[in-house]
Parts: structure tokens; sequence; C-alpha cells
């Protein structure tokens, strides 16, 4: 039978005897280890209980496109100065390639170029990068053939108010003509200019000189390329070469605009080097040769158009950081007239030039190709889907911007 004696280490050390259970101070230990446990356990569910808030209050205050992560981190927001959704659909129209209702003289030439058989043969010789690419990789929008409609929401149906709502992401009855009146709202790319991570990697080249204005470049301070600027060739040596270019051409236009491929010329070079993160390029010329009833430049203008979209997104994709990275958004300012005098002219005297087309084609969007009997879209759509495309919520600050363009973006809910 074992000893119940106290082990011999501690009748040596009297400092080690082990507690009497009994003792006042035993009990003064034991209860407060029951209550230190206690505490520890309280303690474990309120810091739980604090994470799990806290969770909840991130996951409400996250913006709705936080997840999951989009692809694009290049935005090329590309437009076409009054092309008719028509002619994007169904290609040349056969009773405009005439002297008498289009100024054609060489009727053969221009037949042999763009007229085909069939719409779709008519408007993939107009638009092959259109029909050979936008259409089978992205999303083109307002054939109303097929049920899809795409028109402005300004109501003036001119050049102004539909550059502002494109750029604005909302009309502003204000704007009732084509003056040279500094925009007094912010734009899509002043706004993405101002936060830090796009400061200094948004730029916009256009064909107008009103363009200026309706980005407010005294406000904005955007670099804004018309090609009558006077850029000193020591900060860009290739700007300054174009616009002696432009100096020297002979105008067809006065100062109020150029032709194309010069502002192609320098987007295209911007695009190269620069790699924005957010650029807009308008060309001007389908605009004013449909206004000088000139259908044969008209098309050619438009053709050139679409040649140089294929050009930026072509330089785009072989571009190592922007390959894959790049969505591209395209749209026109307003529609024309659909008879035999009125395709020159558009306005709100001409209702069927609110009616436009629009185009999306990158990394996260569908792809869908011509859109049919889908709901409607507006130009002022384009805007906070430029936005949502980098990731951001325009319309959380521009409350009365349009909606995100939902199947060209599907990622993002509203």
């Amino acid at each position: 039978m074992k000893s119940q004696t106290p082990s011999s280490k501690f009748q040596r050390n009297p400092k080690l005897q082990a507690p009497n259970p009994d003792s006042e101070g035993c009990i003064r230990a034991h209860r407060f280890g029951a209550w230190d446990l206690e505490l520890l356990w309280n303690l474990e569910l309120g810091i739980w209980s604090f994470l799990r808030l806290a969770i909840l209050l991130l996951l409400a205050a996250a913006p709705a496109f936080a997840a999951p992560a989009l692809q694009t981190r290049h935005v090329l927001l590309v437009m076409a100065d009054g092309v008719r959704w028509q002619e994007v659909f169904t290609g040349a129209e056969e009773q405009l390639i005439s002297k008498e209702f289009g100024g054609v003289t060489k009727t053969n030439d221009i037949r042999k170029e763009f007229w085909r058989a069939t719409p779709e043969a008519r408007r993939e010789a107009l638009m092959p990068f259109f029909w050979g690419t936008l259409a089978k990789q992205g999303q083109l929008y307002g054939n109303q053939h097929k049920g899809s409609t795409a028109h402005v929401t300004n109501g003036k149906n001119f050049s102004y108010p539909g550059y502002s709502e494109i750029l604005c992401g909302f009309s502003d009855p204000r704007i009732d003509s084509n003056a040279k009146k500094p925009n007094a709202n912010v734009t899509v790319l002043e706004w993405l200019n101002g936060k830090p991570a796009f400061a200094g990697r948004v730029a916009a080249f256009g064909n107008w000189d009103v363009i200026p204005y309706i980005l407010n470049r005294e406000r904005s301070r955007l670099p804004i390329w018309t090609g009558f600027e006077k850029t000193d060739p020591k900060l860009n040596a290739h700007w300054a070469m174009l616009e002696k270019l432009v100096a020297d051409h002979t105008p067809t236009w006065g100062t109020m605009m150029t032709y194309d491929t010069f502002i192609h010329a320098a987007a295209l070079e911007h695009l190269k080097t620069k790699r924005p993160r957010l650029m807009y390029v308008c060309y001007g010329e389908p605009d004013e040769w449909a206004h000088l009833g000139r259908y044969d430049h008209y098309l050619q203008a438009t053709h050139h158009f679409d040649r140089f979209v294929g050009e930026l997104w072509a330089a785009s994709q072989a571009d190592p950081e922007m390959r894959g990275r790049t969505s591209l958004l395209l749209v026109t300012d307003h529609g024309r007239g659909t008879s035999n005098a009125s395709w020159k002219n558009h306005g709100a005297n001409i209702a069927d030039s609110r009616f436009i087309w629009m185009g999306a084609l990158g990394p996260d969007t569908p792809a869908l190709g011509e859109r049919t009997n889908v709901p409607t879209v507006t130009q002022n759509q384009i805007a906070p889907t430029a936005a949502a495309l980098l990731g951001l919520d325009y319309k959380a600050e521009q409350p009365q911007a349009g909606p995100v363009l939902v199947d060209a973006l599907p990622k993002i809910t509203r």
C-alpha cells in the first residue's frame, strides 16, 4: 500500500507545499479562474461578432462591380460624327449613289466599291472591321429592322448636345447650340482624370474645334488634340509635325476641322506610346460630307472610320500591357434624315435623326454579336459603361447619368 503522505519534495520545501483546497486563497483562485474563462469566452464571442458585422458592412458598402474582377484596364471610346444606323446595318443606299440625290458623279466607281446584292454584303464592304470583328467578338446595337433601337435622350439631335450626353452620361437642356461655350458639366474623362489611379492617363483627340469647349479644357486640364494646337516640338514632336501638315494642306472646312487621318495619326501614336487608361477619339468627316450632299465622300469617310477603329484595336492587341485588357466603346452623336433630301441633315425637326447605333468589344463583353429583339439602349449609357469597365461607379457620383449597358457588361449588376 502506497504512502498517502506528501512527497519528500514538498516536505523539504515548505514554499512548495500543496495548498489546502478549502483555504481562502484557493477558493479565490478557483473563483478567479472560472470568471477569467467566462470573460475570455465572452471576449471571443464579441470579437467574432465584431468581425462578422465589419464584413457585412464592407460588403454592403462595396461597389456592385467589385466582384468578380474585371479584366479591362484600358478603354477606347471612339465616335463617328453623324454616321447613320442605316449604313452601319444595311450598307450603301442605292438611290443616294446618284448625282441627283447624293452628289455622286463617278457612280460606277462608288457602286464597284460599296454596292453589293444584299444588305449583309453591302455593310461588310463598307465596314469590314465592324462586321468581321466587332459583330463577331463583341456587340452591336441599333438595327431597327431586327428589333434593336438606340437613340439620344437630349431631343436636339445635333452635335454639342450629343457629344455632351455621350461624355457626361446625361442630357442638359441648357446646351441648345454648337456655340463655343465651356461645358458646365464634368465629363467622364475629367472625372476619371481627377482620380489618382487615372491622373495623366486620360486623353482626347477630336476633329472639331468645339471639342475643347465640350471637354472644358481650361477647367479639366485634359490633353486635347484637334490639329489646330501649337505644340512645342520639344514636348511632342509628332503632334507638332502633324499640326504643320494640317496648316499646310488646303483647308476644306477652314479652321473648324481638318481631315480625320490627322486625328487618327495623333491618336494612334498616343495609344502606342502612352497606353492611356481612357482615350476618347472622335472622327468628324462623315457628318461634314453629308451636310455638303456628297454621299460618295460620306461613304468613303465612313469606310475610313471603320479602318481607323480597326487600327486602334489592332494596336491595343499588339501591346503586351493592353492585349486582352482593353475594351472598345463605339457610338455616334446623332443620326440623320431618311429621305433623298433629309439624309443630309439632322436636328430636332428631323425626328428620325434621334436614332443612333452603339457597339462594345472587349474581354468583359460577351460575344453576342448584332443584337436582335432587345430593350432600347440610349446615348447616356456610354459614360457610365466606360467607367464601369474600369471598375468605377460613375452613376453613384453622377445620379442623373444613364445606367450601365448591362448586356455589354454582365458582371455589373444594377
